[in-house]
């Protein structure tokens, strides 16, 4: 083969994970990518902006846009998350719907089946979680869903245990056109480490906490300082109410210390560098209606409000170095 003919064979393009909460589309942009790349909850409604993992693989490129979770929006935190889904589909090449095969109904799900009837373009259905689905039920439902729509193809998978997954993979590379990579080849996510730091503290909050505070949680990195051997992050965690800031904080400090110790480890894993993470508590009374608050959550918004000023940036021998730094703070 020519070069001339590799680089032709070579495929390329973006695909949109579009599914209801809890379905499993960040568990599988995870396990595609094959690292962290976006944060996975018990909880619906985790993913809130449009998150980017790439793929490289010889044959080609797939760019997997992880999305919100489908559902009706009642808030302006609400409506924006829908604004990304909708955001994600415009200049896409597959669109991929996901469903947790344990609890899919075709004919019930309006709302999954008409983002893939206004998508004009090729459509895979990606049945998760078919690791805790009787063998005996899976094709009655992938006949079910073969009448209600013309899919380019139906898969099943197991996004935790990776079962399907390169079944998966080929499946969309096979729809995707010729082209050359829109990444480098050891690049695995377009979003900012700053923007992955406050995910990864909202999602130790989130599997800490129970009752409405994860809701009404956002974590906003406010500092971040690369030092030759540490890693300087400060981030304020904003919450509701003054009864949420309780919980989140706890009895002497407990829960955000605990928060603080997980986030602080699994960052220094993911970033392979010592981490000194500073937490703040915030109350901002009903953000998640504040369409400006709500703004401010998305990375880009959050890369142009930096813009050109100067970062935090303490010298090695100045910074504080112990495991957490927690503070609260009142609006």
């Amino acid at each position: 083969m020519t070069k001339t003919d590799k680089k032709k064979s070579f495929r390329s393009g973006f695909v949109a994970i579009v599914g209801r909460p809890n379905a499993g589309k960040s568990t599988l942009v995870n396990r595609l990518v094959g690292q962290k790349v976006a944060i996975v909850t018990s909880k619906p409604q985790t993913t809130r902006n449009r998150i980017q993992g790439i793929v490289t693989r010889p044959e080609g490129q797939i760019v997997f846009i992880d999305t919100p979770g489908l559902h009706a929006a009642d808030s302006a935190l609400g409506r924006q998350m829908m604004h990304e889904v909708a955001a994600a589909l415009e200049g896409i090449d597959v669109l991929l719907l996901m469903v947790d095969a344990s609890r899919a109904l075709p004919h019930a799900d309006d709302l999954l089946l008409e983002k893939a009837k206004r998508y004009h373009g090729k459509t895979i259905l990606a049945l998760n979680k078919v690791d805790g689905l009787p063998k005996a039920k899976l094709l009655p439902l992938i006949q079910a869903f073969h009448k209600v729509f013309e899919f380019s193809a139906i898969v099943p998978i197991s996004a935790l245990k990776g079962d399907g997954c390169d079944d998966l993979l080929s499946e969309i590379m096979n729809l995707l056109p010729e082209g050359e990579a829109y990444f480098p080849e050891d690049q695995v996510t377009d979003q900012p480490e700053r923007f992955l730091a406050a995910e990864i503290v909202r999602e130790k909050a989130i599997q800490s906490m129970y009752h409405e505070v994860p809701y009404a949680l956002a974590v906003k990195v406010d500092k971040y300082a690369e030092l030759p051997k540490l890693l300087r992050i400060e981030a304020t965690m904003n919450v509701e109410r003054d009864s949420q800031k309780k919980i989140l904080i706890g009895a002497k400090g407990a829960m955000l210390k605990k928060i603080g110790t997980l986030a602080r480890k699994e960052l220094e894993k993911l970033f392979d560098k010592k981490v000194y993470l500073g937490l703040f508590v915030k109350v901002v009374p009903n953000w998640r209606e504040n369409p400006h608050q709500v703004r401010e959550l998305d990375w880009h918004a959050q890369l142009e409000a930096i813009g050109n000023a100067a970062e935090f940036e303490p010298s090695d021998e100045d910074s504080d170095t112990s495991p957490e730094n927690l503070k609260t703070e009142d609006s």
